[in-house]
């Protein structure tokens, strides 16, 4: 694809990318206006309320403006990076987000690691040892995987390997690199055991049919090595499917980290998130919530883009819209 049609590509995803925000903004403003409680009510909790405070807290936060107009103040703000300020801390939601947030991307990106390596990898496996023990062996485990949620798994990772044999920390996130990764093994086996066997079916379903392509046939008639005719003809096509998925691999990363953040105590935008939605903290949740959809967002659009630079079709038909 030439930068020409490249940059007009990501000018249409970004256009789409912020209606998308726009329309989601809204709806998130709209669902957490529309929530029982008042908003002086959660700011003031149990202190002494008086008339003139609950008109200072209503200009304060534009409470005694119309939902329009409030709307319209928090999306300025936003545009900024400016969610407004904690009710919980009472320190700026973009300092909360930001502090938490590199956290929640390290057990995300460890996790997606852990997943495709694992899926992949098993899933081939699967494929090439079909109807064997081994594939019945692999199922039957992706099976039981894809059954247990991933707070679930983790309350049992942290049983047997923090608490029983003692081999990974049971809390904490570490201090370098090194650290980081070592607190944070247990957590991202757990969320990447439900994702993997989700992308291990799907990879198992891919290489099998594109084994039994004339293709791959002919390519052994030419008497090609087994390890070419893999890397070459199976798996290069076997991952366009793959890769279609990932976008929503990630998503189920990330929607999957709140409760996994809570059960091994990781101070992530998942753990922020919860904490946001137990003290009806409305501005950290609006902040949390458009972080996660940016994320998502952004993650569907890496996965398009190499979508297309696996798959030669892709580029042709792009170049001739």
């Amino acid at each position: 694809m030439s930068a020409r049609h490249l940059a007009l590509f990501l000018a249409r995803r970004a256009g789409a990318l912020v209606i998308m925000l726009a329309i989601l903004s809204f709806l998130i403003y709209s669902l957490l206006y529309l929530a029982p409680g008042s908003p002086v009510d959660i700011l003031l909790g149990n202190q002494p309320r008086t008339p003139e405070t609950v008109r200072l807290l209503n200009e304060k936060y534009h409470l005694d403006q119309p939902f329009l107009t409030q709307y319209w103040i928090w999306a300025q703000g936003a545009l900024q990076l400016d969610f407004g300020t904690s009710i919980l801390t009472t320190l700026p939601v973009s300092e909360e987000i930001g502090s938490r947030l590199p956290v929640s991307i390290f057990l995300g990106i460890y996790a997606y690691i852990l997943t495709m390596i694992g899926g992949v990898g098993l899933g081939v496996l699967s494929a090439l040892r079909r109807k064997t023990v081994v594939d019945r062996g692999i199922v039957g485990a992706s099976v039981i995987a894809l059954s247990t949620p991933a707070f679930v798994s983790g309350v049992f990772l942290l049983f047997l390997f923090a608490i029983t044999v003692q081999l990974f920390p049971a809390t904490g996130i570490g201090e370098d690199f090194v650290g980081r990764l070592w607190h944070l093994t247990l957590p991202a086996v757990a969320l990447a055991l439900t994702v993997s066997a989700f992308v291990l079916k799907h990879t198992r379903a891919a290489v099998l049919a594109v084994i039994d392509q004339d293709y791959v046939t002919f390519a052994r008639a030419r008497g090609l090595s087994p390890i070419r005719i893999m890397s070459t003809y199976v798996l290069r096509n076997a991952l366009i499917p793959i890769v279609t998925i990932s976008g929503l691999v990630l998503g189920s990363l990330i929607t999957g980290a709140f409760l996994v953040e809570v059960t091994f105590s990781v101070p992530g935008i998942g753990q922020l998130l919860v904490d946001a939605a137990v003290n009806k903290d409305l501005p950290l949740i609006q902040g949390v919530a458009m972080i996660i959809a940016v994320v998502i967002i952004l993650a569907n659009l890496l996965a398009d883009l190499l979508y297309m630079a696996i798959d030669p079709r892709i580029r042709v038909e792009r170049k001739s819209v």
